[in-house]
């Protein structure tokens, strides 16, 4: 066995001797049993149509508006409202998940996130549309922490990277799919539905994710008997809607006085979740979140890189989609599929580093990744200032390409390296800080955009083409900064190579 092994199987799973009388332990299947590959096809189905559901709205904007007649405001919620929830409430479905059972609050979150995705599909009216998305955001922060967590909980030290590649490449393919497959189903206007389908055809999936994962998935919760912490749950809700609400609405609104109170104030309120934390730590040892999570030093460290990796990716995303359909005037479906190189890099790039690069490189393998993005987004900034509103397709591959190696590098690994010395009975709350902490750095980097893109754009004279093209390279040049942030911080990750150079 590897020392790392070693390493992981101990703190994972805390002595018999230390449970108290009747507490859960986490039960995972037999090395031989096959069921847990099925399992994981069922999370992974979930994690990548949440991953869709989060793109794929925008690409129907324009028809949702003109269908419903809805107005700005309006549009604003049904993207705004999905992210709102789905931040909030992403920490308290983690410890759910430990408290109550993760294979329980998994299946409650896919049956909530389906009846909500069909609620969406019907919609009536633009309220009921935006009432929905949040339902959806809901249960998507039910459903989606625990997807890590019961892979945590569910294979063994030694087949995590495996896994986790295969999670990353997930994440690659939903990344790029999901406008893709919004462009599509809006364009061919399935039944006459226009937009609809875009939400329908969540249906099929979520009940068969239902139906298999009552089969397949084992359950597991907390070795220890933990009880729900009120108080930190509206501490923690409330001190990010105050810092995500105006980041998403401020430029809309015109960044008003209120919006930068509420940004300031909720450092205020999360200091005083800390503190009471800590309180609670002390008192029942039941706390929403483990403080003492951040003294393990891969968590601590692959959080900070997962806040400043997703506010480059917040950046990056948006810009491009509205470069390619707005400044170059290219369809969704064109802009679809020129997503396409960089989807298949991200794929590749994530199955490839966890199962052959990181074994022998350690956090090497991440730091190339931050590099081959820095390199990528360099030739797609030469790209763009050289052909202007007249570049092509085919142009844009080389860059895409190698930024998408490079995200592939980054992906997979970091989730590994964040959660791979968290004990078992944390992983709930710990998989909930990860993608809080994701979607946390993803609204900084929307709240960016404005700053970065539209203030290039608001400032320019003359045709818009040349405004987006100038906006466009201006923002890359941002995220090139926040990558060379992220390379620096990476030297705080464990270098793995190490541990691997002492198997015996």
């Amino acid at each position: 066995m590897s020392s790392r092994t070693a390493v992981l199987d101990t703190a994972s799973d805390p002595a018999p001797e230390g449970r108290p009388p009747g507490a859960s332990a986490p039960v995972a299947p037999a090395p031989g049993d096959r069921r847990r590959w099925l399992a994981l096809a069922v999370i992974m189905t979930a994690a990548f149509m949440d991953l869709v559901d989060v793109t794929i709205v925008n690409i129907a904007i324009p028809s949702i508006e003109r269908d419903m007649k809805a107005s700005f405001g309006s549009i604003q919620w049904i993207t705004a409202g999905y992210a709102l929830a789905f931040a909030a409430g992403l920490i308290t479905g983690g410890r759910l998940g430990d408290i109550y059972g993760r294979k329980r609050l998994f299946l409650v979150g896919i049956t909530g996130f389906t009846l909500a995705s069909a609620l969406c599909g019907f919609a009536a009216n633009p309220e009921m549309l935006v009432a929905s998305r949040l339902l959806q955001g809901a249960m998507a922060a039910m459903m989606v922490p625990q997807v890590l967590a019961i892979i945590h909980a569910t294979f063994p030290a030694h087949e995590r990277g495996k896994v986790f590649g295969m999670f990353g490449a997930i994440v690659g393919l939903g990344a790029v799919s999901g406008p893709l497959l919004g462009a599509l189903l809006t364009q061919w206007n399935v039944a006459g539905l226009e937009w609809r389908p875009i939400f329908l055809i969540n249906l099929p999936v979520g009940i068969a994710g239902v139906i298999l994962g009552r089969r397949f998935i084992t359950e597991s919760k907390a070795p220890t008997a933990l009880r729900l912490d009120l108080v930190g749950v509206v501490l923690v809700t409330l001190g990010l809607l105050m810092l995500i609400y105006p980041l998403t609405r401020g430029r809309e609104l015109g960044w008003p006085l209120w919006g930068h109170l509420l940004m300031a104030g909720s450092a205020v309120v999360f200091a005083g979740f800390v503190a009471y934390e800590r309180y609670k730590t002390r008192k029942d040892g039941s706390p929403l979140v483990e403080l003492s999570l951040f003294k393990v030093k891969s968590f601590a460290a692959g959080i900070a890189v997962q806040l400043t990796f997703g506010i480059a990716l917040g950046i990056f995303f948006l810009v491009w989609t509205l470069y390619m359909q707005i400044g170059l005037g290219w369809t969704p479906l064109r802009a679809g599929l020129t997503g396409l190189p960089f989807s298949i890099a991200v794929s590749t790039a994530a199955g490839l580093s966890v199962q052959k690069l990181v074994p022998r490189f350690g956090r090497k393998v991440l730091q190339a990744g931050a590099l081959l993005m820095i390199a990528g987004l360099l030739l797609y900034i030469g790209e763009s200032a050289r052909y202007g509103t007249g570049i092509h397709t085919w142009q844009m591959i080389l860059p895409l390409v190698v930024m998408g190696l490079g995200m592939g590098l980054i992906v997979a690994p970091l989730t590994d390296a964040v959660l791979s010395d968290v004990p078992r009975e944390h992983s709930g709350s710990a998989s909930g800080l990860i993608n809080t902490t994701q979607q946390m750095g993803n609204a900084l980097g929307l709240g960016l955009v404005s700053v970065v893109f539209f203030g290039v754009i608001d400032g320019a004279k003359g045709p818009v083409g040349p405004a987006f093209v100038d906006g466009f390279q201006h923002a890359l040049w941002w995220v090139v900064a926040v990558l060379a942030v992220i390379f620096a911080v990476m030297f705080a990750l464990p270098a793995r190579a190490r541990a691997a150079a002492v198997d015996h």
